[in-house]
């Protein structure tokens, strides 16, 4: 079983993420930021990094996505490959950071790869406000994320929000400006009853 948390950056991702794991005993598996050798230039310049950064996840993703087939725990994963196509390369495309001969180079491997995968069982959706998220960025106060715009960060929560609405496959979502499922235990349960809901019809 697949389960797959997305949502915009500083949104909760992977305190979720962990926090389930821990929970269910879920197998982990998380965005490799840290080691992405183009993250750090690409705040720094966007439109002269922006493909780079964008195969390198595209490419971390589906290799995740195969590896999945072959495992028989449970895995959740921080943020998905549909966020990459759907939310971060058409953003910086239309934000003039991201060239249309790159973007379509882009979205043509994209749709070939999923060509070969299958959507996740549950996918869980951590809704934020742009000032929510300004404030956990500032917070976990990573270096290369200080230099984040605004109307970036607008532009790819418009675009979560288009995206989450057809979204046709199973899906929760966890409105992250009032639930605190990282400081208020009784928040977290209410997560944790509506994932009972969803794949073991518990409740």
């Amino acid at each position: 079983m697949h389960i797959a948390v997305a949502g915009n950056i500083g949104s909760g991702k992977t305190t979720l993420t962990r926090m389930l794991s821990e929970h269910y005993g879920w197998e982990p598996r998380y965005e490799s930021v840290e080691f992405n050798p183009y993250l750090s230039d690409f705040y720094d310049d966007m439109k002269r990094w922006s493909f780079n950064v964008q195969v390198y996840f595209l490419n971390r993703r589906f290799r995740d996505i195969v590896n999945f087939k072959e495992c028989e725990q449970v895995i959740i994963q921080d943020r998905t490959i549909y966020e990459d196509a759907h939310i971060f390369a058409p953003n910086l495309h239309a934000m003039g950071l991201m060239d249309s001969r790159d973007y379509e180079n882009y979205s043509d491997l994209f749709e070939l790869m999923m060509s070969l995968v299958s959507p996740p069982d549950l996918l869980i959706y951590l809704k934020s406000s742009i000032p929510n998220l300004v404030s956990q960025i500032q917070k976990r106060g990573r270096d290369y994320e200080s230099s984040i715009r605004i109307d970036y960060l607008k532009g790819l929560n418009d675009r979560y929000e288009k995206w989450i609405e057809g979204y046709k496959g199973k899906l929760l979502v966890v409105p992250v400006d009032e639930v605190r499922f990282e400081s208020r235990p009784e928040d977290f349960q209410k997560v944790v009853d509506q994932i009972d809901a969803s794949l073991f019809g518990l409740f």
